[in-house]
């Protein structure tokens, strides 16, 4: 029998270690790669652009908490990918990426003139978790097994391993294919006891706790365990923006986290804060007063499964290595052996008092709702969708000011529930998370509220969909401009102005480059076999989406928005001053 090509070995290693289902686009140079792992009962997903691929295989991971995997053909398909490797990295996903590279010989270093011949892992390295080449066929397995090694290691990221094209599809010699156990730790990483129950005292002990929940709950899936550990603590529960969405947000301790000034209260009233998988990073205001309490007034528990990220922008009195699920799960345990001890009625008039400016909060951006408009608020779209959406429909958040409005006004009932890039912001990416949520949860309802800038990065994936049977819902917010540039210029501009006579135009009243031509989303998105509706107030929007969720495929519905109002995305003041440095 003629010896394994390197694609028959990568999938048969793929399979053993559980992945169902691969994200790529089709190309000779690794057939063996993508072909084998059909063969061995992995579903290909094929998107038109290779980058959609890497947001769909992060999204896929996030939603599930299982290895999301993509692959890119050497030259132009790794070049197109570099963008969905910035991004999942940089999110916090756990995404395999598998290259092919130009026969060895010619590569590494490039031969001089080589065809679709770049530095892959030279490039890749620099934004990835980790990127290496193989070289000789015999250290494949070895090399592929490092790579998931580093998936599972740490804070998840992109790992990428490059294979030579001739290597993919040619023999290579005979390899064992291991389990999982044998060549990674394949069991959670425990807290160590000691630290758990010295938490658990301070927890106990504090006049108010307050937990800090960040995308390694997500991770660790412990949504389960986070209520309960808040409940008996009474505790308030803030996020990062990307752990948004751990705690149904309809529950009394959830303090969403578009409520700006309400979270800084809260953290700031704390006097011990448990803070879960989370970087502490600039979204979090660096964990720094007057946001966050001072350190000298807040005992700060740190519990991460990267040793580097502890008391890396905030000091902490009790950093922790472990996973943010085993953590809570043995904390859990301590608090109902001392909950005896906690002063619960205090807590609970605490907390009540807190939350009036939740109250207050919400009902001020409420009161947007009733203003009428034709066409229509740009609140009225998420409000809408929440009304007529299951409340574990997956929702992705994509665009500038259409981001804002969306998060403003859609409240998060289930949880892990919501994609976006809320470390990149990166425009575009929700088309192709949109699509790895309706793979990951088959048979759940996914909807994606996009600007129609960010639309324009990715629209042809509307046809992927369809391809697919994904009956994914775009919801394109139309207000033809780069709408959150163009308040930033009429802001910026407006004191300087007469500095700007030529591109500003004659009135100088004008913008530069900010606004877009017109598209017509609906018919798009009908010439790719999709269903396709306008909407520009709600009665017409409910109407729409009606029609959507019957239709049986992916829909796209044109939402006409008022442009001008569309601009004055609530909270915009709180997303400047998060960009700057806090003084404490």
């Amino acid at each position: 029998m003629a010896n394994p090509t390197g694609g028959q070995i990568i999938a048969k290693m793929l399979k053993a270690e559980g992945v169902t289902k691969f994200f790529g686009i089709i190309d000779g140079t690794y057939l063996h790669l993508f072909a084998h792992c059909v063969e061995e009962g992995l579903q290909m997903i094929t998107p038109r652009h290779e980058a959609v691929a890497a947001h769909m295989a992060g999204a896929y991971a996030r939603l599930t908490g299982r290895l999301g995997v993509c692959i890119a053909s050497n030259g132009p398909g790794v070049a197109n990918m570099l963008a969905g490797v910035a991004v999942e990295n940089t999110e916090g996903n756990r995404v395999l990426l598998i290259t092919s590279s130009r026969r060895t010989g010619i590569a590494y270093p490039d031969r001089g003139g080589a065809y679709q011949c770049f530095d892959h892992v030279g490039v890749i390295k620099n934004m990835a978790k980790w990127s290496a080449t193989c070289a000789y066929a015999e250290r494949l397995p070895e090399l592929l097994r490092q790579a998931l090694r580093k998936c599972w290691q740490g804070r998840p990221g992109v790992v990428h391993l490059d294979v030579p094209e001739n290597l993919i599809n040619g023999p290579c010699p005979e390899a064992p294919i291991l389990a999982p156990h044998q060549y990674r730790r394949t069991h959670l990483i425990a807290p160590p006891t000691a630290q758990v129950a010295q938490a658990a005292e301070l927890l106990v002990s504090a006049k108010l706790a307050v937990i800090h929940a960040g995308s390694g709950i997500i991770h660790a899936q412990a949504f389960a365990q986070l209520r309960q550990a808040a409940e008996l603590l009474h505790a308030p529960v803030t996020t990062s923006w990307a752990g948004r969405g751990v705690l149904d947000e309809r529950h009394p301790l959830a303090w969403p986290m578009v409520h700006i000034d309400a979270n800084n209260a809260v953290r700031n009233a704390a006097d011990v804060c448990l803070c879960l998988g989370s970087d502490m990073g600039e979204t979090d205001w660096w964990g720094k007063a007057p946001y966050w309490a001072k350190p000298a007034d807040q005992i700060f528990i740190q519990v991460d499964i990267d040793e580097e990220r502890l008391s890396r922008n905030r000091p902490g009195n009790l950093p922790v290595i472990g996973d943010a699920g085993l953590f809570l799960q043995m904390l859990i345990e301590q608090l109902e052996s001392r909950a005896d001890r906690i002063d619960l009625k205090a807590r609970r008039a605490n907390v009540a008092e807190l939350a009036k400016q939740k109250t207050a909060d919400r009902d001020t951006l409420d009161q947007m709702l009733a203003v009428p408009g034709a066409p229509m608020i740009s609140c009225h779209v998420p409000q809408i969708c929440r009304e007529l959406f299951d409340d574990d429909a997956v929702v992705i958040f994509d665009g500038g000011n259409t981001a804002v409005w969306a998060n403003f006004y859609t409240q998060l009932r289930a949880p892990n529930t919501q994609l976006s890039t809320p470390h990149m912001g990166h425009l575009g990416a929700g088309v192709g998370q949109a699509l790895g949520a309706a793979a990951a949860r088959p048979g759940k309802q996914v909807y994606c509220l996009i600007g129609d800038g960010a639309m324009g990065f990715n629209m042809q994936e509307v046809e992927t969909a369809v391809r697919h049977g994904f009956k994914v819902v775009f919801l394109v917010f139309a207000d033809k401009a780069w709408g959150m540039v163009k308040i930033n210029q009429l802001f910026a501009l407006q004191p300087v102005k007469e500095n700007f006579k030529t591109a500003l135009g004659p009135d100088r009243n004008g913008t530069i480059n900010t606004d877009l031509g017109d598209i017509a989303w609906d018919r798009l998105a009908q010439s790719m076999g999709a269903f396709g509706a306008r909407a520009d107030s709600p009665e017409t929007l409910r109407e729409a989406l009606s029609k959507a969720q019957k239709c049986g495929t992916c829909a796209v519905i044109h939402c006409q928005v008022d442009a001008e109002a569309h601009m004055m995305a609530p909270g915009l003041v709180h997303f400047k001053a998060m960009h700057q440095e806090p003084a404490e």
